[in-house]
């Protein structure tokens, strides 16, 4: 069998070491002095941020809560937004323009909080400017576009660190905390789920990649978080109870309920429901069931009063009623950590990896519920073909091979020519890990 992330490695790999380009053809990174101590720093960390709506206001908001942390300047297409977001969080330069924040010599991160279908290229453009990346999920909509936009960052020497905010939530930290320290045993079933309040409109769900991919991929992510493991297979199933109109859509863009069951080594499994719609407000649980107990998280209350009344006691009012606000400390905590990684020239808490292998997750999901099977995870990164790390294809896709001439790599042969992220060029031994890795 397998493994995930030793597969994966595979898909970053080419013909010929040869084929790598050196990093000195890349722009060299910024030479500031990062400083992250308080909001006062003499050198903060400079970011910009593309994108100025919901997602991109809500990080603006965690970037001026972080110390040391300073935005000078935001874009998005509709220039009016990017300057009512500046005038908000007082950032001094605004612009239509993507390129000018990525350009701007005075930066030294990227926030990349704009559509999902600009975000390759963007994180292309970051790399051969020498700026570090934050980007929101998806990396890209699409396989070998996330493989691209990956190894450009990799080559050109620059972190690069994904937005998957529930893992920097004190809740599933607490859960994970009690899974690594053994206080409920080893590992048996994970459990989560995630409901919205309300389903999105048409046209959000149309072209948004189904529900795995647009929701219940922060689920699955969770998964691997909690299990510590990478996964095997996976076996999902897709209704439609609410919204009867999308059931138009193509594949399980048609769903907005979902479940999913998860197979990790050593028999754990992990069992995953979503829904769009949820009648008591925004519902975002995990459990562990241990071999000597149990740990579980519940909803987030925007306070703890309880009521008491002759019919009814519990929460005096209804849970956080979305993202927005349930997350926001995380965003909070997730830059803070982003910036410490730049600032101590330490490894991501959140890597391009973990957000390639999220996205295979959500694509195993969905070729599952359309072909009602269990689907092993390698059978998506075999997809993919890289003639060098930033020109790869999805084969399926692929004119260029004829039916039953698909390359086919040896994993075992491909150790030397992985493409390396920046913090893992740094570690001592790394081809003996990875030989040890590839057996």
């Amino acid at each position: 069998m397998v493994r995930l992330g030793s597969a994966l490695i595979a898909i970053f790999a080419v013909g010929s070491a040869s084929a790598f380009a050196p990093a000195s053809q890349h722009a060299v990174r910024s030479t500031h002095v990062l400083q992250m101590t308080t909001t006062e720093a003499k050198n903060p960390v400079k970011v910009g941020v593309i994108g100025c709506g919901r997602i991109g206001i809500v990080h603006l908001g965690a970037i001026n809560k972080a110390p040391g942390v300073v935005p000078i300047v935001v874009s998005n297409p509709t220039v009016s937004k990017a300057e009512d977001a500046a005038k908000k969080f007082g950032v001094a330069k605004f612009t239509g323009d993507a390129m000018d924040v990525i350009t701007d010599p005075d930066v030294d991160a990227v926030w990349i909080c704009s559509p999902s279908q600009f975000h390759a290229d963007q994180i292309k453009a970051c790399a051969a400017n020498g700026k570090h990346v934050f980007c929101e999920k998806p990396i890209a909509t699409d396989l070998a576009e996330t493989v691209e936009a990956i190894n450009a960052c990799n080559e050109a020497g620059v972190k690069l660190m994904i937005g998957l905010q529930r893992r920097f939530d004190p809740n599933f930290l607490r859960v994970r905390r009690a899974i690594e320290e053994k206080e409920v045993g080893d590992t048996i079933i994970i459990k989560t789920c995630s409901r919205d309040p309300s389903p999105p409109p048409y046209e959000y769900v149309k072209g948004g990649g189904g529900i795995f991919n647009d929701m219940a991929v922060h689920d699955l992510d969770m998964t691997r978080f909690l299990a510590g493991d990478d996964p095997i297979e996976i076996l999902a199933v897709g209704s439609c109870h609410i919204d009867k109109s999308i059931e138009d859509l193509p594949g399980s863009e048609a769903f907005d309920t979902a479940s999913c069951i998860v197979r990790y080594p050593n028999g754990v499994s992990a069992m995953v429901d979503v829904c769009r719609q949820s009648s008591y407000g925004y519902d975002q649980r995990a459990e562990v069931l241990g071999t000597s107990g149990m740990i579980a998280t519940d909803n987030v209350y925007p306070n703890t009063a309880k009521i008491y009344k002759n019919n009814y006691t519990g929460n005096a009012d209804m849970p956080f009623d979305f993202f927005l606000s349930r997350y926001f400390e995380a965003y909070v905590t997730e830059t803070e950590a982003f910036c410490e990684s730049l600032v101590n020239d330490s490894a991501v808490p959140c890597t391009g990896i973990d957000g390639l292998i999220a996205l295979v997750m959500s694509l195993a999901a969905d070729k599952s519920a359309a072909e009602g099977r269990w689907v092993k995870f390698s059978e998506i990164i075999e997809q993919v073909y890289c003639v060098n790390p930033t020109e790869c294809s999805l084969i399926a896709n692929d004119a260029m091979f004829p039916e039953g001439f698909k390359p086919v790599g040896d994993i075992k042969s491909l150790n030397e020519i992985v493409v390396p992220d920046v913090d893992q060029k740094k570690e001592e031994g790394f081809a003996d890990k990875f030989k040890k890795i590839f057996g």
